[in-house]
């Protein structure tokens, strides 16, 4: 069945079997007689990705976080739940729709630059299990807050390793350029610093480098950085119960078919095989777009086909205002026509109608021969898609279906 989850229109929808084009998975007449443009996700993607960080993490070696920021969409959040994993959480708002949704508050992490005094009252009302703390004055602000209130804050100081992810400098965090984390030369002093805050639990030390990482050589550079500040602080007598590495990893936007889910094996492999933990040191995840990123897709209809001396423009009524890592990322996704009556392919520019010039979805795409009415799926954007979303122009929020089998 498929559930409605923030869509503008109700329907009875009917079981599907797969995930594609038009001959093997869209439910063509649900899609039809939905309003457009919305977010489609495939709960049977999400479930796969999920079983599959469970039996890989079915050792205890570590615990999986959520990071929540990538898509709030509360039938997400609700099967996060179900799989047992835990939530990284960035905002008051997250943390209120994780208690919604039933996570258990010590599995929760709270990291961000910018922490408001509410939001952190909010985290230390519910006993969350850990503050991911970015910079000094904000680990002094817990600490007050936490003593007004009579609590302990759990806390984990995020390291700036700097350490080049190589991928876009939007979504790069962990070099000295970056606002995230304390800079790994003033390390020593703020650990210091926070054993002596009378409200403050130092629970661990928590890294981030980037997002959309697909090659394992900046997680095996990080691993070596964990792996030498640890000796470090061994010599100093000082023993962290956590060691959290942040997400990143990547998934295949030009493949989505052939690779619905990312390379989780190779990933938490490359973690087991080269971080030295001490006896007792837990290790967490925080992953993201790894998790929610495939099994997404934002279906939207022609408007028109323009023709111009150069280009043949396919006109969509879904804008950077419902997706906006094309325009803000330059990011790339696979576009595919679900209705087309064509056998042939041609060229456009698939852009979409707010009056900008970013607003562009992808240059010289090759899709099957294109007119108005017709729907396209833009794939693999079940992450930062529609949490991303806004209203610009006064349009309105794409809604939401989510599909499942059973």
């Amino acid at each position: 069945m498929i559930r409605d989850g923030t869509a503008r229109e109700n329907h009875q929808l009917q079981p599907i079997m797969g995930y594609g084009l038009k001959d093997s998975g869209f439910p063509m007449e649900t899609l039809q007689q939905t309003r457009t443009p919305f977010y489609y996700y495939d709960m049977d993607v999400l479930r796969k990705t999920l079983d599959e960080i469970n039996r890989l993490t079915a050792d205890d070696f570590c615990t999986v976080h959520y990071a929540v920021k990538a898509n709030g969409n509360p039938q997400i959040i609700r099967e996060i739940k179900e799989h047992g994993l835990g939530v990284d959480l960035v905002s008051g708002g997250e943390i209120e729709a994780a208690l919604k949704a039933g996570i258990p508050a010590s599995m929760m992490n709270f990291s961000g630059v910018g922490k408001a005094d509410w939001e952190i009252s909010l985290g230390l009302s519910h006993d969350i299990g850990c503050f991911n703390v970015e910079s000094v004055p904000e680990l002094l602000a817990i600490n007050e807050i936490a003593g007004e209130m009579e609590k302990q804050a759990n806390v984990a100081i995020r390291v700036n390793p700097d350490i080049d992810a190589h991928t876009h400098k939007y979504i790069t965090t962990g070099t000295t350029d970056n606002k995230f984390g304390i800079d790994i030369e003033v390390l020593d002093q703020v650990v210091k610093q926070a054993m002596e805050l009378e409200n403050i639990n130092l629970h661990g030390l928590h890294f981030h480098i980037g997002s959309q990482i697909t090659q394992m050589r900046p997680f095996e550079m990080l691993c070596d950085r964990i792996n030498n500040l640890l000796d470090r602080f061994d010599d100093k007598g000082i023993h962290f119960e956590s060691i959290n590495v942040g997400g990143g990893l990547g998934i295949d936007y030009e493949h989505p078919d052939e690779h619905p889910l990312p390379d989780l094996e190779r990933y938490f492999g490359t973690f087991k095989r080269m971080l030295r933990l001490r006896p007792g040191q837990q290790l967490h995840f925080e992953l993201g777009r790894a998790i929610v990123g495939g099994c997404g897709s934002l279906i939207c209809r022609v408007l028109y086909v323009k023709e111009s001396r150069n280009k043949r423009f396919v006109i969509v009524d879904a804008g950077m205002n419902d997706l906006i890592r094309p325009a803000l990322y330059e990011a790339r996704h696979r576009i595919q026509n679900l209705t087309s009556r064509h056998e042939q392919t041609d060229v456009y520019d698939v852009v979409g109608p707010v009056c900008e010039s970013s607003d562009v979805f992808a240059h010289d795409c090759q899709l099957l021969v294109t007119q108005r009415g017709d729907l396209i799926a833009i794939r693999s954007a079940g992450a930062y898609g529609e949490s991303m979303a806004s209203t610009y122009n006064m349009r309105s929020l794409p809604g939401s279906l989510c599909h499942e089998t059973m």
